[in-house]
């Protein structure tokens, strides 16, 4: 006998007439945001892939939006800074802020406010790797897309590793 997990997956449809009703669209959001905080577009595509429509949902969003219990600046700076501490680049937080459909001058503003990147850089690589600078090419280059992979730039690489990589040579 199979034994089938009976957890709800959290993504109730709604039926075809509180699909309409903006109080229900707006409950549902409410109940959304209590638990953690949403960008815009999120929130939408949650609300929608829900059932409700698509007018409701921009409508409700807008209001949200209008009475700051929605804020996509707020969420960026907060993603930024969460992301940031568990050692992940600038190029990683951009691309999934930008999955996140935010706009480009709010995710820019957000990851300028953030740490000093180059910095985190190093200090993700010596958490990782130990103080010592890296002394051949192999070891370089490993410690190079371990950063790569953690998101950050060639530049803040080079500063990380040492200031004879380049880490255009080694791939």
């Amino acid at each position: 006998m199979v034994k089938r997990s009976l957890r709800k997956s959290g993504k109730a449809k709604v039926d075809r007439d509180r699909a309409s009703d903006s109080s229900s669209a707006r409950a549902a959001a409410i109940t959304l945001l209590s638990r953690r905080d949403y960008a815009s577009g999120e929130l939408a595509q949650k609300l929608t892939a829900r059932g409700y429509d698509a007018s409701v949902v921009s409508q409700t969003v807008q209001e949200l939006v209008e009475e700051r219990a929605l804020n996509d600046e707020r969420y960026a700076a907060n993603f930024v800074a969460y992301h940031a501490n568990r050692g992940q680049g600038s190029l990683r937080i951009a691309r999934e802020l930008r999955e996140l459909a935010l706009a480009e001058d709010i995710i820019d503003a957000a990851l300028e406010s953030g740490p000093d990147w180059p910095a985190l850089a190093r200090e993700v690589r010596i958490r990782k790797f130990g103080l010592p600078a890296p002394d051949d090419w192999a070891e370089k280059g490993r410690q190079a897309r371990f950063l790569q992979y953690r998101g950050f730039s060639s530049d803040h690489i080079r500063l990380a590793i040492g200031p004879d990589f380049d880490l255009d040579e080694s791939t």
